[in-house]
């Protein structure tokens, strides 16, 4: 039997709601889980400094004169690193309590490891009990919309292509960059080229809400590397978010390649967090 046109628009009505109803969950989901990472102790919120070591022997500890600085619950010297011909080694003071975990040295609650950036080499500080951590008043958020959740057509690059990536600090990187993404909005199209990070594509962009709703130096979200021979990738903006640089002044984040500039509002996703 038919089903009558005025019932079977409701029916219809009814499962694009179930729908968005279930995409506004996940998005909620994934949005708890960016914010709990944010504050836990290897989070972005916990980084306290960033101090670029020179060749030699540069001092570890709490006294102002040390070369990496920690807070005043740290000891006084903890440690010497010897930096030279690329390679930096940690060498504690005797009896001082600390453990290695992979690359980061634990000292207490306080934790550090050694980062390369332009060809420099820096110690980055984590502190779970830092300012920006205890004053973290949350997210703010655009509300989840899945028409920016978008199908875009992925174009890969038949021959190996990097691109350069420079970050707030001035310093420029190549970085390898597997294809494009083209997407219509409002009957404009657009391309996003990504790099790739942690074994994903990695996307920077900025768009007309950029250092008005939206942080200033634009923002980022990530998505599956397509597999071979696939000729689409989903971009989800309601993903799209701060750079580490929104929360701490101790990070060095890159900015979006001027090719990934939007000249639209994309109003999804994070929005500015507090001063910045």
């Amino acid at each position: 039997m038919n089903m009558p046109a005025a019932i079977l628009l409701a029916f219809c009505t009814v499962l694009v709601a179930a729908g968005s109803t279930a995409y506004v969950d996940e998005a909620a989901k994934w949005r708890a889980s960016y914010e709990e990472s944010l504050k836990a102790p290897s989070g972005w919120l916990a980084v306290a400094g960033l101090f670029w070591l020179h060749p030699g022997v540069n001092v570890v500890g709490s006294d102002p004169q040390s070369d990496v600085v920690l807070p005043a619950s740290a000891p006084k010297r903890a440690g010497i690193l010897r930096f030279g011909n690329g390679k930096t080694i940690w060498e504690p003071v005797s009896g001082a309590k600390l453990t290695l975990n992979s690359d980061m040295v634990h000292l207490g609650s306080l934790a550090f490891n050694i980062i390369e950036r332009g060809g420099k080499t820096g110690v980055r500080l984590r502190d779970p009990n830092a300012e920006t951590v205890r004053n973290f008043t949350g997210c703010k958020w655009f509300s989840a919309d899945e028409h920016w959740r978008v199908k875009a057509k992925w174009v890969s690059y038949p021959q190996p292509k990097t691109i350069p990536i420079t970050n707030i600090l001035g310093m420029t990187d190549q970085e390898p960059a597997p294809g494009y993404a083209e997407f219509a909005v409002k009957g404009q199209t657009y391309r996003l080229e990504p790099v790739i990070e942690d074994d994903q594509l990695f996307f920077m962009f900025k768009d007309s809400t950029s250092g008005k709703t939206t942080y200033g130096a634009g923002r980022f979200f990530y998505a599956p590397i397509p597999k071979a021979g696939a000729t689409s990738v989903e971009l989800d903006f309601n993903q799209a978010h701060n750079p580490p640089c929104a929360f701490t002044a101790f990070a060095t984040c890159p900015l979006p390649p001027k090719q990934n500039t939007m000249a639209i509002p994309v109003e999804a996703g994070e929005k500015n967090y507090g001063h910045h």
